[in-house]
């Protein structure tokens, strides 16, 4: 089949069904926003000037998409293509529409009535106090192997693409200082942050003159390769980056990245229209050697392109806490994951149809894991070099696309992981983890040993990583169903995808922790005693919560059921 029709029944489907039709439908019979309602960051209680701070609905979009936008909607999808391309895009398009833009809009809307807690929190509201500290857990899980496989990512591209260091850490330095002139001097963002997006191109041929590489280190009989030693300094960064106040780099940064965005999308489809490649891959690959069954790994090989627990945390973490006007919840939670599934529909296609020779990039499953990313940065590069480009400039401009989202993402993921410390150190009565700065280090320093381990474990980690991520997915809407069933609110919009997650996730964490466990020792297995433990302890922690849930929910039933039995005695 030829990609431009794929690519342009995506589009039709996410604008048309997805956003003008079930996204009203779920903000009026569901959640009735208004636009009279106080949001946290109006809140003149909660303001702070750090993370409770009211924002401009097209700054926060750029904060919010580049957030949840990292390298996961690129790595699942060049991943998953070895299975085929149909059951990739049916699950990213379907499972976009129906349950991750659903989920992201919700957890947004639930946050932003509570005063920008977490999920987490919120959960303990909601369904028992034990219940937060449970879902604390998972998500430090969940957060803690975000961080390392986002680094690794980053790592990688680092590595394959040397041009891209010089112009990636020039927006860094661009965006600190666009957010001074924002804040201090009340200077419109959007002429500055277009002339940012301008010099971050121009800065690809001085990258492409200058390569920045390393070489690999040898510290403690330890070796750190290129990759390795990138992701600890991005590590680093993210910690830095996470402390800071949010208009300091997160909201011009992201906001420089949304219009990266525009015109990185708007070139890749304008490369693939003037490229129309059929699709090379095949469409079913069942007999995918050396792949683990289709279903079902495939929903969390695909995480954040369809669903995920992520989200839910940068929207109740972050956007929450700087969101406007409950109206904008609709555009930036569900408009944003429709964002997100698009990207990943370019990046089936870019590895689909953009590869050259697609069955020697994929001529086994071990072959489409830790360079997924890479693979994605060479397809698209052809379709850009179809514009008149150059296949080196092309595929370095698709990279810092990448990088610049995966980035955000890390540092995203280490201020919400902040948060879930000090929530936690709560919860514990141990006040000293609300520290901004120890908070900080518990968050991110764990993940040091995951990168280190992380190109030799690569394939475990990143399933453990999706798993995880569609597990606090399904936790997240079960929050959802709670509350909902309290306010006595439609429920189905919300329980089919709570069932569907739940039921897929579980399955796919008890395959792998299988698979793990029966390979553990056996030589050149990738399978380790750390995922194991990790799996098998959010997988319990996962089902400990399930009991909560249904514990309270019929409470809640027999509560209703004697009131109704009370009122028809009493007239």
């Amino acid at each position: 089949m030829n990609s431009v029709v794929i690519a342009l029944g995506a589009m039709a489907l996410f604008y048309f069904f997805g956003y003008r039709f079930w996204s009203k439908k779920l903000e009026k019979t569901v959640f009735q926003l208004s636009p009279d309602e106080q949001t946290p960051a109006n809140n003149p209680e909660l303001q702070d000037g750090i993370d409770y701070v009211p924002t401009n609905r097209q700054i926060l979009w750029g904060h919010h998409y580049t957030s949840i936008a990292g390298a996961a909607p690129i790595i699942g999808p060049a991943v998953a293509v070895f299975w085929g391309w149909v059951p990739a895009i049916l699950w990213i398009v379907f499972g976009t529409i129906f349950i991750g833009a659903v989920h992201d809009f919700s957890t947004l809307a639930l946050s932003a009535r509570h005063q920008g807690h977490t999920m987490a929190d919120i959960a303990g509201h909601m369904i028992h106090p034990r219940v937060r500290t449970l879902f604390q857990i998972v998500i430090y899980f969940l957060i803690w192997v975000v961080l390392a496989v986002f680094g690794i990512a980053i790592g990688v591209l680092f590595d394959h693409y040397p041009a891209t260091v010089i112009p990636v850490n020039f927006q860094i330095v661009v965006a600190v200082v666009i957010g001074f002139l924002l804040h201090r001097k009340g200077a419109n963002i959007l002429i500055p942050s277009i002339i940012a997006l301008i010099l971050l191109y121009a800065m690809i041929p001085v990258g492409l003159s200058f390569p920045v590489q390393f070489s690999p280190w040898h510290i403690m009989g330890i070796e750190l390769t290129a990759p390795t030693i990138w992701a600890i300094l991005l590590l680093i960064y993210a910690a830095i980056a996470s402390i800071l106040p949010v208009w300091a780099l997160l909201q011009p940064r992201d906001y420089i990245n949304s219009h990266q965005l525009i015109v990185g999308l708007s070139l890749l489809l304008l490369g693939l229209f003037v490229l129309h490649p059929d699709m090379q891959a095949p469409a079913i690959n069942t007999q995918a050697t050396g792949a683990p069954p289709l279903f079902p790994l495939i929903f969390v090989t695909i995480a954040c392109g369809a669903i995920s627990g992520f989200h839910g945390l940068v929207s109740s973490g972050t956007t929450s806490k700087q969101l406007n006007n409950m109206k904008d919840v609709r555009a930036i939670g569900y408009g944003g994951m429709l964002g997100e599934g698009m990207l990943a529909v370019i990046a089936t296609i870019a590895v689909a149809a953009g590869l050259t020779n697609w069955g020697e990039h994929y001529h086994n499953w071990n072959a489409s894991g830790l360079t997924a990313i890479a693979k994605f940065a060479e397809g698209s590069g052809n379709f850009i070099a179809a514009l008149g480009f150059s296949t080196e400039a092309g595929q370095a401009l698709v990279a810092i696309l990448a990088i610049s989202f995966a980035a955000t993402s890390m540092d995203t993921g280490a201020r919400i992981q902040r948060f879930i410390v000090a929530e936690l150190g709560q919860s514990l009565k141990q006040d000293w983890m609300a520290n901004r700065y120890i908070a900080t280090a518990i968050a991110v320093l764990p993940a040091i040993p995951l990168v280190i381990a992380g190109s030799s474990a690569y394939g475990p980690l990143w399933l453990l990583f999706g798993t995880t991520n569609q597990l606090v997915g399904g936790m997240s809407l079960l929050v959802l169903f709670v509350y909902l069933f309290r306010a006595k609110k439609p429920l189905m919009m919300i329980a089919v995808p709570m069932i569907f997650v739940i039921l897929m996730t579980t399955a796919a964490m008890v395959f792998n922790l299988y698979d793990w466990i029966a390979h553990l020792g056996v030589e050149g297995t990738q399978a380790n005693g750390l995922t194991v433990i990790i799996a098998s302890a959010i997988l319990v922690l996962e089902i400990w919560m399930i009991v909560e849930a249904v514990i309270i929910l019929k409470k809640l039933r027999q509560e209703r059921r004697e009131i109704q039995t009370t009122s028809t005695i009493l007239s």
